[in-house]
């Protein structure tokens, strides 16, 4: 029987149930009994491997619900793609209120990312009050979407923890959407995680209540359902935000890439205060770093924390010590990927003492909406890059391309209808 007879549509649990049935109330030993027996056969193999089959790329991080408001004067802009942020308020044709006032009410820093403390939790119903938009976020689920986007369907696999309401529920038909498989640990005392953001010109400050996303455990990554999808996977990511909930479950992955040297593991530094505050953590991961991406503040933060000979140098510097760093499985290279905003995006390779600059692709300041997400969005098209077996070359200028795309969007989506990937 050819795979045509097996439409995506009939491959799934429900069609099991459905003619599960119907082939035992058939005569035992007529053709249509036979036939539709061997249909059963391969429809569950098919749900089967479905369920551990394609998925290449695994992410871990943290889901959250991005609340935006926006400054007057921003241009309004159309939504792309309604099927993929089904909830929120529309664009209204003029721009959202919120303005330097807003930062300065929650001391908050135009440019800087930010876990909430009590007095910042006012700002999520202050931000629903005001022209929002509500769009499904978290640093590594932003590129999880954003590598889907560029890869072939059922190529990217997302795991974190939500909490059992509606924001959950607008979270999955979302990611559904833009295609991005997800499988959420749900917590039922925690309420999902919000990630405020108050964008001012061409800045965006992030503060984010981590609620149900601090919950994730190591129990539902090693899971008969999850562990599973691990195993089948050969690259997984995940974002330094993570640092701050679940090590167990990032060094579960590290260790599971180490111990397969077909398997690949990336590392994203997120943010200044995770090398600041969560060097501990940070260390534990780095000997199983088979790439390391970040931006220039972030690793310079890191070279800070580091101290020692690397305290204080540029970035270029920064990158190649960062590649030079001890490394557990020494049969592959440590690549260190560094962007520096519209300054060339930094790449260093172990063992190379020179590092390789990129220069960005150019955008008109006209046609920026949003940098919300431009870091996510490189991530995911360098990322789109390595699992489609890309030049390290051809892999950083996707994430340009796509973070290109990103930045002309409000938050961090991407153009709907899509559009293919085409060298500068």
């Amino acid at each position: 029987m050819s795979d045509e007879i097996l439409p995506p549509a009939l491959i799934s649990n429900d069609s099991v149930s459905f003619f599960l049935p119907v082939a035992v109330h058939l005569p035992k030993r007529s053709l249509p009994y036979h036939l539709l027996l061997v249909f059963l056969v391969q429809l569950l193999a098919k749900v089967i491997m479905g369920s551990a089959g394609d998925y290449q790329l695994l992410c871990l991080e943290n889901p959250l619900l991005d609340q935006t408001s926006k400054q007057k004067g921003t241009p309004p802009r159309q939504f792309p793609n309604p099927s993929q942020i089904p909830f929120g308020k529309r664009p209204s044709g003029s721009p959202n209120s919120s303005d330097e006032a807003l930062l300065s009410k929650y001391s908050l820093k135009p440019n800087d990312a930010i876990l909430a403390e009590e007095k910042h939790m006012p700002l999520y119903p202050d931000l629903l009050s005001r022209k929002h938009h509500l769009i499904a976020g978290g640093a590594a689920q932003n590129t999880a979407r954003g590598a889907q986007y560029i890869l072939p369907p059922s190529s990217v696999l997302y795991i974190g923890c939500v909490g059992k309401d509606e924001y959950a529920e607008n979270l999955r038909s979302a990611c559904s959407a833009a295609g991005l498989r997800v499988e959420y640990r749900v917590d039922d005392t925690q309420p999902t995680g919000r990630c405020g953001v108050v964008i001012t010109g061409n800045n965006r400050s992030l503060c984010t209540h981590l609620a149900a996303a601090n919950e994730y455990k190591l129990d539902h990554l090693q899971s008969p359902e999850i562990w599973p999808l691990v195993q089948n996977a050969k690259f997984y990511y995940v974002g330094g935000f993570h640092l701050t909930v679940c090590v167990p479950a990032i060094m579960a992955l590290a260790k599971e890439a180490a111990s397969d040297p077909e398997k690949i593991f990336i590392m994203n530094l997120s943010a200044p205060f995770i090398p600041q505050f969560f060097k501990q953590q940070l260390d534990e991961t780095s000997p199983y770093w088979d790439y390391l991406i970040g931006n220039e503040t972030e690793a310079a933060a890191w070279a800070e924390a580091e101290g020692g000979e690397v305290k204080g140098k540029g970035i270029e510097e920064i990158a190649v010590y960062m590649a030079g760093l001890k490394k557990a499985n020494e049969g592959r290279k440590r690549v260190v990927v560094l962007t520096q905003g519209t300054d060339p995006t930094v790449l260093a390779i172990q063992g190379e003492g020179k590092p390789r600059l990129f220069p960005v692709r150019t955008i008109g300041k006209e046609q920026i909406c949003d940098t919300n997400g431009a870091g996510d969005a490189f991530a995911g098209g360098f990322l789109a890059g390595i699992v489609g077996g890309k030049s390290l070359e051809e892999s950083i200028d996707m994430g340009q391309w796509l973070a290109k795309l990103s930045i002309q969007e409000l938050g961090p989506q991407f153009p709907f209808p899509k559009q293919t990937y085409s060298k500068a």
